[in-house]
């Protein structure tokens, strides 16, 4: 669950601290004093996404910082572990998000930094916000089949992926054999360039780092003569008698008196024994390597034509030898397919049918499972929706699928093949007995609608394991007995995970086991807003406030008091024993 939340410097907020606990949470206030802004601050810790406009007049950034306290076996902790967060599922999860000036943010978990894909993969799984515009959600009816599949996960999620493999496994064969059909002239063209490409690289009977090795032959050979004037009197200079006559005079020399003092003197004749064999060696080579360099202009003019040739090569072919030969290859391969294409066709075609009918079959398999799920779905809903007095509504979830004349033939329809499967899906609605079923979008109020929003969301949150719920004003549009079953709904919902509502109605309120009173006022010249924990006492004055606006009466407060005794009473109610 959320234990704590802090705001800086966010829209009209300068700072706010403030705890929360496990259960049913209410904030409540005057329309302006802030309350859509502490939603706004949980949803920037989910990784929604910042803006300089969110940053308090005259302030450089505005910080938000929550805890959470969660089960050691809650999702989130594997997906911290696969970004590589390091988080210990005995201690409080942390998560800082930041805003500059220039919309720019930073988020943190635990300390670390993480980028914003991140952070809305792990607040996903942490905080669901439920606004207008999940009403929104529910009038389209492209998000219903979405809508139902995650309802359906356990039961459709295998059906689905396995689907998608052979989808994409069909698409790119598809995708391989239009490609093909349509550049036959193209094709052509194409061949006549290999041919050419493939004939001129051959000619040049290439090997692996010719260049390289005949660049090193061309710079001694342009330097022979120099070279052999240098070599040759190196090592005349080494073997003649200032050389290694030198030394191995002095070498006798040393030899006729090293035995009269041989702690000093043997050690010096060693080493100069030691330095006449190295020097000697070296003369060797010396005399070797200017045996074998060779004063040959024919091969020098050979090997520049040779590097000149391989020059236009790397101009047209790559960079190096190697790569050219690498392109050879390539194109080779390339050739070879175009010059097989028919053949390939015909393989392509028999393999393209053979996926198509798998892909097929497994549609069938997926809409089947929808179909399963749909009217369990639908049962639910109607279970709950009675709860929140809609107990005469019936719902169905229609299917059907897009038709296309270019598409794979299904129970004699050309139907049109998605990543989705074939099915299309629409929640249908009728809110009285004998009133036909309608698109929920043409016949759904703002009041029915959250009511259906509540609905969906109570079977959801039995399913998705998400902690944090927030409601902001899903009751709009309702009052009375609904707004009453909206309350006692979220009361519900508050068993399993914890849950927040921003709300103006009183029977909302008195339902809550926590209440907090957002309200603004005005500190020198600038707007201030603050968030308090209301006491008992507190939570009757704002209910009364609630119940009769500006002015609160004795006639008012004695409501709010009778109001939060009825609400205990039907706590008491609902947590007795069987």
């Amino acid at each position: 669950m959320l234990l704590t939340l802090s705001i800086r410097n966010l829209a009209v907020i300068e700072a706010v601290d403030v705890s929360f606990h496990a259960g049913f949470h209410v904030l409540s206030g005057e329309t302006g004093a802030g309350k859509s802004i502490v939603i706004d601050a949980l949803g920037l810790i989910a990784g929604g996404r910042g803006s300089a406009e969110l940053i308090r007049y005259g302030c450089d950034k505005a910080e938000i910082e929550a805890s959470f306290e969660l089960q050691p076996n809650h999702p989130v902790w594997e997906s911290l572990a696969q970004m590589g967060v390091q988080a210990d599922p005995e201690e409080h999860l942390i998560i800082r998000r930041e805003v500059n000036q220039q919309g720019k943010s930073t988020a943190r978990i635990n300390g670390q930094l993480v980028n914003l894909t991140m952070l809305r993969e792990i607040g996903e799984q942490l905080i669901n916000i439920h606004g207008q515009h999940e009403h929104q959600n529910l009038m389209r009816s492209d998000r219903h089949l979405h809508l139902l599949d995650t309802y359906g996960e356990a039961v459709i999620g295998p059906v689905k992926r396995k689907y998608q493999e052979q989808y994409a496994a069909f698409s790119a064969v598809e995708k391989e054999y239009k490609e093909l059909m349509l550049n036959s002239q193209k094709t052509y063209q194409m061949l006549d360039l290999y041919r050419f490409q493939l004939e001129e690289i051959s000619a040049a009977s290439l090997k692996s780092g010719e260049d390289e090795w005949l660049t090193e032959e061309r710079v001694k050979l342009s330097h022979s003569e120099k070279m052999m004037d240098s070599v040759s009197g190196a090592y005349d200079l080494v073997f003649g008698e200032k050389g290694l006559g030198a030394i191995s005079t002095a070498v006798t020399r040393l030899e006729d008196v090293a035995q009269y003092d041989e702690k000093e003197l043997k050690p010096i004749l060693e080493q100069l024994q030691s330095a006449y064999y190295q020097l000697e060696d070296v003369a060797f080579q010396l005399r070797n390597y200017r045996d074998d360099i060779e004063f040959n202009p024919e091969r020098l003019d050979e090997v520049e034509e040779r590097l000149d040739l391989i020059a236009s090569l790397r101009r047209k072919y790559g960079e190096s030898v190697d790569e050219i030969l690498a392109y050879y290859n390539n194109i080779l391969q390339e050739t070879n397919a175009l010059e097989n294409k028919d053949e390939r066709l015909e393989q392509l075609k028999t393999r393209r049918d053979e996926l198509l009918a798998d892909l097929l079959e497994a549609a069938q398999e997926l809409s089947e499972a929808r179909k399963m799920c749909a009217a369990d779905l639908a049962g639910q809903v109607e279970k709950e929706l009675k709860d929140l007095h809609m107990e005469r509504t019936s719902l169905e979830v229609r299917f059907d699928r897009i038709e296309d004349p270019k598409g794979a033939e299904v129970d004699g329809r050309k139907i049109k093949l998605t990543r989705q499967g074939i099915d299309t899906a629409e929640f249908m609605i009728s809110p009285n007995p004998g009133e036909p079923l309608r698109p929920l979008s043409k016949i759904a109020s703002g009041g029915e609608l959250s009511r259906m929003m509540l609905a969906m969301k109570s079977i959801f949150a039995r399913h998705d394991r998400i902690p944090v719920l927030i409601f902001d004003e899903v009751d709009t549009g309702v009052s009375g007995r609904a707004a009453q079953s909206i309350a006692e709904k979220l009361d519900k919902l508050a068993e399993n995970c914890q849950v927040f509502s921003i709300t103006h109605l009183p029977q909302v309120a008195c339902m809550a086991d926590h209440q907090y009173l957002i309200e603004k006022h005005i500190e020198g010249e600038r707007t201030m807003t603050r968030v308090e924990e209301l006491s008992d006492q507190g939570r009757v004055e704002e209910l009364a406030r609630m119940l009769g606006g500006v002015e609160i009466t004795e006639k008012t407060l004695h409501h709010a008091q009778e109001m939060l005794k009825l609400a205990e009473e039907r706590k008491a109610v609902k947590t007795a024993p069987a």
